[in-house]
């Protein structure tokens, strides 16, 4: 008679240890074919990329990038929602207050595009393209939420410190903020707005939304804000002539 296999060191089954393998394995072609996309779409600049190519690329069966994502925009969408490093830098923010921390974070976020401008710029009109059956908007759901979450933490601590008033509900404040931010998004994507404006434009619009709520000693940080956007702004314009 065989012996009987030793269970495994950290106590769990047989079973569970190869359901974990699998699970391994599922999310390490997941992350090779969101890094394949990602090149191809950098090397090419276009999205329209098929998924005989991407499976190509990522070293995988023709049926896995189905499999896995169901779709080509699904594929897309993955590499637009690939944080890589931002969630850690994220947590890492530093600033003197926390009017001062809101706007560290929108830098943080818009830097990815101010520093890969035609990689995200295609990645935006791909996933503007809402003509697809399979159209899945610009962010999944919990993506999405995760990504408020923590704009309206950003605002709820300007409120602790007494720079924002709380009677403006933080949710309202995020999503005056989002509208700031997409607007100036949509219109550098469209190319309507230079990557050299996109920065102060979405910070000018934040600094007017946040005015908005704002107590006396907020309102003196906003002031200067506002300002300063103005500032960087009209830089751009003479750098444009």
């Amino acid at each position: 008679m065989s012996e009987a296999p030793a269970p495994p060191r950290d106590g769990s089954s047989p079973g569970a240890e190869g359901r974990g393998r699998r699970e391994q394995a599922k999310a390490e072609r997941r992350s090779r074919i969101v890094r394949a996309a990602r090149d191809l779409i950098r090397e090419t600049g276009d999205t329209d990329l098929s998924m005989r190519a991407i499976a190509r690329r990522a070293g995988v069966s023709l049926t896995t990038p189905y499999n896995l994502f169901g779709s080509k925009r699904a594929v897309v969408l993955a590499v637009f929602e690939d944080e890589r490093d931002f969630v850690v830098r994220f947590g890492r923010l530093k600033a003197a207050n926390a009017i001062d921390r809101i706007f560290a974070a929108h830098d943080l976020g818009m830097g990815y595009f101010i520093d890969d401008p035609e990689f995200y710029r295609a990645l935006w009109k791909a996933l503007l393209n809402t003509q697809g059956a399979d159209s899945t908007g610009l962010a999944t759901p919990d993506r999405l939420e995760r990504s408020r979450a923590a704009w309206r933490a950003l605002i709820e601590d300007a409120q602790d410190e007494g720079l924002l008033d709380r009677l403006v509900a933080s949710d309202t404040l995020e999503r005056a903020l989002s509208n700031a931010s997409s607007g100036a998004m949509l219109a550098w994507a469209m190319g309507t707005l230079s990557t050299a404006a996109l920065g102060p434009t979405a910070a000018l619009g934040y600094a007017l939304a946040l005015r908005g709520a704002a107590t006396p000693a907020g309102a003196a940080m906003l002031h200067e804000r506002i300002l300063a956007c103005q500032a960087a702004l009209a830089r751009t314009q003479s750098a444009a002539f």
